[in-house]
C-alpha cells in the first residue's frame, strides 16, 4: 500500500499521509510517494481544493531521525526532497488547506504552514524542536517568515520546543481552531466546501499572484536551506546529539 494515498470527491482532494505506525515521519519513500500524490492531483481535472492530511494520531512527526543516522546519504535526499515537495505544494493551482488533527513537528509543522490554509484543535502539538535536536530548520524557514513574519520565526525558531494549537493559532501559524480534536474533521470539510465553491481560474489566478508577491516563486532559499540543513545534519556534533535523543 502507498505511504501517501490521493482520493478525489467533487472537486476536493484530500492526500494522506499513512505512516501511521511512524507517527508520518517523512521517509524517503513517504516523500516519494507524496510527491506523486501531488503530481497526480496537478493533472486530474477539476479539482480546486486539496487536504492535506495525516492517518492516525500524528499529522507529521517531521524528518525521519532514525534513517538520518542509519544512511550517511539520506539526510540530502530527504531534505531536497522535503524542499521540492514545499515549492510543489505552493504551486499548485488548487487552494491547499492542511488538516492537522494531531502533532506537526518540523518538517511536518512546515507542510502545515506552506498550506494555503490550515486548521487544527486547541490541544494539538506544533512546533519546530530542530535545533533542539542540533538540526538546521532551513528547509521551512522561508515558509514560516511567510506565514507568520520575520520577527516572530525567528523567535519560534530560535526557541525550538512546540506548542499548543491555540497557541499556534493566536500566532498566525495556523488559521483556524477548534475547541477539540473530534471537532476538526466536520470544520475542515466546512471550510473545504466553501473553498471548493471559488472560480478555478480566479483561483489559480490569485494563488499565482500571491506567490509573486510574497515570494513564494523564488525556489533558491529553499533549495539552498536544503544544502545548509543537510550539511549540519551531516556534523558530528549533530549526529552525537541525535544518537543522544533516539538512545542509540
Amino acid at each position: 500500500m502507498p505511504l501517501a494515498t490521493l482520493d478525489i470527491t467533487d472537486r476536493v482532494a484530500t492526500l494522506t499521509l499513512r505512516r501511521e505506525e511512524m507517527r508520518n515521519a517523512l521517509s524517503i519513500d513517504l516523500l516519494r510517494d507524496l510527491h506523486a500524490g501531488l503530481d497526480q492531483a496537478a493533472a486530474a481535472p477539476g479539482i480546486t481544493v486539496l487536504v492535506l492530511a495525516g492517518a492516525g494520531k500524528a499529522f507529521c512527526a517531521g524528518m525521519d531521525l532514525k534513517a538520518v543516522l542509519d544512511d550517511p546519504a539520506a539526510p540530502g535526499i530527504l531534505l531536497h526532497s522535503l524542499a521540492d515537495l514545499t515549492l510543489k505544494i505552493r504551486a499548485l493551482p488548487c487552494v491547499t488547506l492542511a488538516r492537522v488533527q494531531g502533532a506537526a513537528i518540523g518538517g511536518g509543522c512546515g507542510l502545515a504552514c506552506v498550506c494555503d490554509i490550515a486548521i487544527t484543535h486547541a490541544d494539538s502539538k506544533m512546533g519546530y524542536p530542530e535545533v533542539d535536536l542540533g538540526v538546521c530548520p532551513a528547509v521551512v524557514a522561508p515558509w514560516l517568515v511567510r506565514k507568520i513574519g520575520a520577527g516572530r520565526a525567528r523567535r519560534v525558531l530560535l526557541s525550538g520546543g512546540l506548542m499548543s494549537g491555540q497557541a499556534a493559532f493566536d500566532i498566525g501559524m495556523v488559521d483556524h481552531v477548534v475547541p477539540t480534536a473530534a471537532e476538526l474533521d466536520a470544520a475542515a470539510a466546512e471550510i473545504a466546501k466553501r473553498l471548493a465553491t471559488g472560480g478555478p481560474h480566479a483561483l489559480r489566478a490569485t494563488k499565482e499572484l500571491l506567490n509573486q508577491l510574497d515570494g513564494s516563486d523564488d525556489s533558491s532559499l529553499v533549495k539552498r536551506g536544503a544544502d545548509l540543513s543537510a550539511r549540519i545534519v551531516g556534523m558530528e556534533e549533530t549526529r552525537t546529539m541525535l544518537r543522544a535523543k533516539l538512545g542509540k
